[in-house]
């Protein structure tokens, strides 16, 4: 067994093809088949099912180990260089959405200011699916909703932010300075979809207060929610990250008291050594909130 089969396996699981597959490790498919072909043999089992296309049961397994160790690796040639004060090597970093938009752009320019021969790479997704992506190696850091309930990662806590009423122009609330949740039965709202853990945790705010939201339509994307509210379409309970102050258009942030907010953590894997790039980011990326949270309306950074 060796890193090039455990690599063109991995790559299979990622392009979910073998052609493509060998595009990305610039390499002619026979070598990829024959570097899966070997490994199969050498665990004795069927990794890949060629008809379908899709990793087994055991390739799972496999792969899910596999971007271990290319991530330990990584970490290995980081830490080395890190002996000489070189700090270099690949980190990569999930975020969720509403946050990257604002938390992105300063993060990149500190760490390319700070660690040029580092390469960042940013993954901008849900808290739900950057999860398993941080247990299984895909990615070293996340930026996620918290609390978890996971014993496989650890979370530092990195701000607070409210949960606002947004109104377009024209909106009966537009010129409310707050409103209370009790009155939101009143109107209907573009709400998240149902399942998802924003909109789990308004239900049960809801249900606690006795009050039933009138829904004007469900979507599954804060981002996507925050544009058909900015856009005029309708009024939405965002959390503030999703309403910078940057963005145009005739709207309006309105408070609900008593509203719950939400909390922003950073985390990590238990088990295994961060390299020397890793620690670099956290350290970076802590740094980048406790500078800009203060400047978006609504998110509080947590010291430390």
């Amino acid at each position: 067994m060796d890193l090039k089969q455990l690599a063109a396996l991995v790559a299979v699981a990622e392009h979910r093809s073998f052609s493509a597959a060998a595009r990305a490790l610039h390499t002619v498919q026979s070598n990829v088949s024959t570097h899966v072909a070997h490994l199969e043999r050498e665990l004795g089992v069927t990794l890949v099912d060629r008809s379908a296309g899709e990793l087994t049961e055991e390739g799972r397994v496999v792969v899910e180990r596999a971007r271990r160790v290319q991530s330990e690796l990584e970490a290995l040639v980081s830490d080395v260089a890190a002996v000489h004060d070189e700090i270099s090597g690949t980190v990569r970093a999930g975020i969720i959405g509403t946050t990257a938009r604002w938390l992105s752009p300063p993060l990149l320019e500190a760490m390319a200011a700070s660690y040029p021969d580092v390469r960042l790479v940013i993954l901008d997704a849900t808290t739900t699916s950057l999860l398993p992506q941080l247990s299984n190696g895909q990615i070293d850091l996340a930026v996620v909703n918290t609390p978890l309930d996971d014993p496989e990662v650890e979370v530092a806590p990195l701000f607070d932010e409210d949960r606002l009423l947004v109104v377009p122009a024209g909106h009966p609330l537009q010129e409310r300075d707050e409103v209370s949740f009790e009155e939101l039965a009143n109107h209907e709202l573009l709400l998240p979809a149902s399942g998802t853990a924003f909109r789990e945790e308004l239900d049960r705010f809801a249900a606690e207060a006795g009050v039933k939201l009138a829904t004007k339509a469900e979507v599954d994307g804060m981002r996507l929610l925050a544009s058909l509210a900015f856009s005029g379409f309708g009024a939405a309970i965002l959390p503030a990250s999703a309403t910078p102050g940057w963005v145009g258009g005739d709207w309006k942030r309105i408070p609900v008291p008593g509203l719950p907010g939400r909390s922003v953590g950073l985390a990590h894997r238990r088990r295994g050594l961060p390299s020397a790039a890793e620690r670099a980011l956290r350290d970076t990326l802590q740094a980048v909130v406790r500078e800009q949270a203060p400047e978006q309306p609504g998110i509080y950074p947590v010291a430390g």
